[in-house]
């Protein structure tokens, strides 16, 4: 069995990765909106905003392929400061090149870059030693990424769209993101052994984790890339922005009910009701006549559609080795990112018709929630049946 050197779970503290995160998360936030609003003022057309958005997650979906092998190499802190440094670059490249195929060659690099800095989290805050730990790291990480990415999208209307300006306080913001794992060199687990997944190990993980992660791409990669486009035809630039900082503040204070329902509740009809949430809030996006109407369904939405990834992830983990965790992350992730790659060129086509957005990310959640319904009956009838056997079966 292969085995490479990682990170372990002693001493590991959760005060670096969170940090780094934070401010990661605000940066990345900001730039995941200015990107398709950036476009015109650069004399690039609209229609290259989905292709921008998927071509990052064909990134995310290669770096997802080999940023645990980066990781296990030379450990989290290194790999973290150094994925976060070629962000930097790339953006530095989109900054003083305004090109299509400059844009879209950096946009796939950071994709990359951005699957090795959540791979290095992920994994760095799931080797805890209970799955209670685990839950509330997780919870943790989600707050921090939603937080930051929700107070990212005040700077639309701090900054603007169509100067420098915007992409030079990104750069920064990441550059300070690298100096606690630079500086901050206490608390970092121990090493272990970690032993990648095999491949009929793959199919042992509960086909609800992998359903969730790529329902969850096919949602956020739509929503980052192409709402700020929707909404933009109803509001103003300065609008917009506080209006995606609604959604995104939906998913992070959907967070903590995440993590307490997690244990108590069997986890694929967890994410059906997230998705049941979903169909709702958009139908109150779609009826709403007022901006408190449109801001409480854009709410929800975020709410439902943030809480689709850690509620996968956690179910993937349970009962799986601490070496085995960041095997486990990078598939969640690669599972997300196939979802990301498809869903903004599929969402991107729908927008040819009215609320075509909506539209599609109502046929994502109704599919989910038929899905999940129909995995925890399955579930039902196996714990069931685990009564006569004694056979412990996870929620």
């Amino acid at each position: 069995m292969e085995q490479n050197l990682v990170i372990g779970s002693d001493n590991n503290s959760p005060l670096v990765p969170v940090i780094s995160l934070s401010l990661f998360a605000v940066a990345s936030g900001f730039l995941m909106s200015l990107i398709p609003l950036a476009l015109e003022a650069r004399d690039m057309s609209l229609t290259l905003a989905p292709w921008l958005a998927s071509i990052f997650y064909a990134g995310l979906l290669g770096g997802s392929l080999i940023s645990a092998w980066i990781v296990a190499k030379i450990g989290h802190r290194p790999a973290l400061i150094s994925f976060l440094f070629i962000i930097v670059l790339t953006i530095a490249l989109m900054m003083f090149f305004a090109s299509p195929s400059i844009w879209l060659g950096a946009r796939f690099v950071a994709g990359v870059a951005v699957a090795g800095v959540f791979v290095a989290i992920e994994s760095w805050l799931l080797m805890a030693e209970t799955e209670k730990a685990k839950a509330k790291r997780l919870g943790l990480y989600m707050t921090s990424l939603y937080g930051g990415s929700a107070l990212g999208q005040l700077g639309i209307s701090l900054f603007g769209t169509d100067t420098a300006l915007p992409l030079m306080i990104i750069i920064s913001l990441i550059t300070l993101a690298m100096l606690p794992p630079i500086f901050l060199r206490t608390g970092q687990p121990k090493k272990i052994a970690h032993t990648a997944i095999k491949l009929n190990e793959i199919k042992t993980l509960p086909s609800a984790s992998y359903i969730g992660c790529i329902v969850s791409g096919l949602v956020l990669g739509a929503i980052y890339g192409l709402l700020p486009i929707e909404l933009k035809t109803r509001y103003s630039h300065d609008q917009v922005g506080s209006l995606m900082a609604v959604v995104i503040l939906g998913g992070m204070l959907v967070q903590p009910l995440v993590s307490w329902l997690n244990s108590r509740i069997e986890k694929a009809l967890l994410m059906g009701l997230f998705s049941l949430l979903g169909i709702l809030s958009i139908a109150m996006i779609e009826i709403a006549t007022v901006t408190a109407g449109m801001m409480t369904g854009l709410f929800l939405l975020g709410a439902s559609a943030f809480a689709l990834y850690p509620i996968a992830i956690t179910l993937a983990c349970r009962n799986l080795t601490k070496s085995k965790i960041i095997a486990a992350a990078e598939l969640m992730l690669l599972s997300y990112s196939i979802g990301s790659v498809i869903g903004p060129i599929v969402a991107g086509a729908s927008m040819t018709i009215k609320s075509g957005l909506m539209l599609y990310l109502s046929i994502c959640f109704a599919a989910t929630l038929v899905y999940m319904l129909l995995s925890s009956r399955r579930h039902r009838r196996r714990v069931e049946q685990s009564m006569t056997t004694q056979t412990p079966i996870d929620l």
